[in-house]
């Protein structure tokens, strides 16, 4: 498996989707807007390799990425 380097705020992302954060809260505890948040999942989408919020946390947490 590469391993993947990701930045504060994405991991931040990550964590949020995991906990089940809507995306207006995370644009908001993020201090950006959703579509600027939805552009960035869309650019760690690619990255991971994956299609979905749920994919993407999934493959964060087997990659060590996130801690639960």
């Amino acid at each position: 498996m590469v391993v993947l380097q990701i930045t504060p705020s994405e991991r931040a992302l990550l964590a949020s989707l995991a906990s089940g954060v809507a995306m207006a809260e995370i644009a908001r505890r993020l201090g950006t807007n959703e579509h600027q948040i939805d552009m960035s999942l869309q650019g760690l989408f690619v990255r991971l390799g994956v299609k979905t919020r749920a994919e993407a946390v999934a493959s964060a947490l087997r990659r060590g990425l996130l801690v639960v």
